[in-house]
């Protein structure tokens, strides 16, 4: 990829404190990639594409180090799951033999997994020793003819959040406008019309995005792709047939949402799953932007039923968890939208994370939380710890890279990143965070371990009986 190519997806226009400062994103700096690389950024944006061959062009240590990092789900293939790399060597380095290797790569995928698509993802390696992976991508994909993409991403081109990027310019380069949908069956007894919507930077971490389709479902609203939750290759194929789209992780794909609007006219808009509020407002943006009548009626009508139930099923909950405060370390869209669900039930969240997240995010969080919110960007454990003391945080809510650092300082954590187990988005999503957070903050466990050790009470330790002491001739009969 050429330097001016990694300029333009950097400096996103879509982003308007770009607009406005004429600076960009920030540029890539020495360590800048201590929370993943271009490759780590693009791999986890597109290994949710659950029927497609994700080829790693590089050593093995790119591929063993990233796989399944995300935890995200499939409602079918499992293809997805499987680790793949060229595995390169020294001496294919020194031989000149990446091309070759690569090539016959994919022969043994195509014919070993019959996949819908192979991704090859091109690692520093081969970038460095200038591998031409879109050429031979091109070849076996008229040899074999298979969808052969290449995602040049090499690591060193700079940060996860550039990686997502350019995965999602991939997709809009060589996939988006390639098929057209499956027709929807005639159903003469059908009672409403079927609109066909895409969500872009959704994961379906842990299931969670099955707590949202029902809704979806209910309303007579088709999700085309999920780019790239659950998805499917020829529903990415497809994602210019949407009527609009719904930007859910603004810094990882939004360059799709952007071209997708310059390209086909489509309109889009930021939302988020995350809280009762925001949830019932991603409805509602979906019902605006469609703009049929009947449709904002039939939504107005579902957020009615849908908020009483839940706000009645959360009430025991929200009482156990009124007031309890809350340090919330973690970036992107959640920097904003998990404070709005906390805030729903009652909490307060007394800082948070934004080493990840645009101005427009941190806008948002000023609007919820006013101007004077503590905004870390950056977690080491000092810096956290530290927090947690000043304001009296009851609960840390992080990921897990930051779980040892609360569970050695004795405070309750909740993991709220992708290696999480459980699935917090829409009104569903909404009971099962309630309960989570219950569980970690009264579990028994925190009173215990804060307790002095029975030996530091400031009492001498007596023993039952004299210990005889041990004579050489012991020593030498059990040796």
């Amino acid at each position: 990829m050429k330097a001016k190519d990694i300029a333009e997806l950097m400096d996103e226009p879509a982003f308007t404190h770009n607009k406005k400062e004429k600076s960009g994103c920030a540029k890539p700096k020495p360590g800048a990639t201590d929370g993943g690389c271009a490759f780590d950024g693009a791999q986890i944006a597109l290994l949710p594409i659950a029927d497609v061959a994700h080829v790693v062009h590089g050593p093995i240590a790119c591929a063993g180090s990233s796989w399944d990092n995300r935890g995200t789900r499939s409602s079918g293939p499992t293809l997805y799951r499987i680790g793949m790399t060229t595995d390169l060597t020294e001496q294919d380095v020194i031989m000149g033999r990446g091309e070759k290797r690569l090539f016959h790569s994919i022969k043994q995928v195509v014919e070993d997994y019959s996949p819908a698509a192979v991704f090859v993802y091109n690692t520093c390696v081969p970038a460095l020793i200038g591998d031409d992976v879109d050429a031979v991508c091109k070849a076996a994909e008229e040899r074999w003819g298979v969808p052969v993409v290449p995602v040049d991403a090499a690591g060193f081109y700079g940060t996860k959040n550039l990686g997502n990027r350019i995965a999602g310019e991939a997709m809009v380069k060589h996939v988006i406008g390639t098929a057209d949908p499956v027709p929807l069956p005639v159903d003469a007894n059908r009672d409403k019309v079927i609109h066909d919507v895409n969500l872009i930077g959704e994961y379906n971490i842990a299931g969670e995005f099955w707590f949202v389709l029902p809704l979806l479902d209910e309303l007579g609203i088709r999700v085309l792709c999920t780019l790239s939750g659950d998805a499917r290759f020829h529903e990415v194929q497809t994602m210019h047939h949407a009527e609009v789209n719904m930007m859910v992780c603004s810094k990882a794909m939004l360059n799709v949402a952007r071209k997708l609007q310059e390209r086909f006219d489509t309109p889009w808009f930021e939302g988020s799953f995350y809280g009762i509020t925001d949830t019932s407002q991603a409805l509602r943006d979906f019902a605006r932007l469609i703009n049929d009548p009947d449709l904002t009626a039939r939504t107005e009508a579902l957020i009615e039923r849908e908020e009483s139930r839940i706000r009645a099923e959360l009430e025991p909950w929200r009482e156990r968890l009124n007031g309890k405060r809350v340090l919330l370390y973690t970036g992107g869209v959640k920097s904003w939208s998990v404070i709005s669900a906390l805030q729903d039930l009652g909490m307060k969240v007394v800082a948070t994370g934004t080493k990840k997240s645009t101005e427009e995010d941190k806008e948002r969080i000023r609007e919820l939380m006013g101007d004077d919110v503590k905004m870390l960007d950056e977690g080491n454990p000092k810096a956290l710890l530290k927090t947690v003391e000043d304001y009296k945080a009851d609960i840390l809510i992080a990921g897990g890279r930051n779980m040892y650092t609360a569970l050695k300082a004795r405070i309750p954590f909740l993991d709220i990143n992708q290696e999480r187990e459980f699935g917090y988005a829409g009104y569903d999503g909404m009971l099962e965070l309630v309960k989570q957070l219950a569980l970690t903050l009264e579990s028994p466990v925190w009173q215990a371990v804060r307790k002095p050790a029975p030996w530091d009470d400031g009492s001498d330790v007596v023993l039952d009986a004299p210990v005889a002491p041990v004579s050489d001739s012991d020593v030498k009969e059990v040796v």
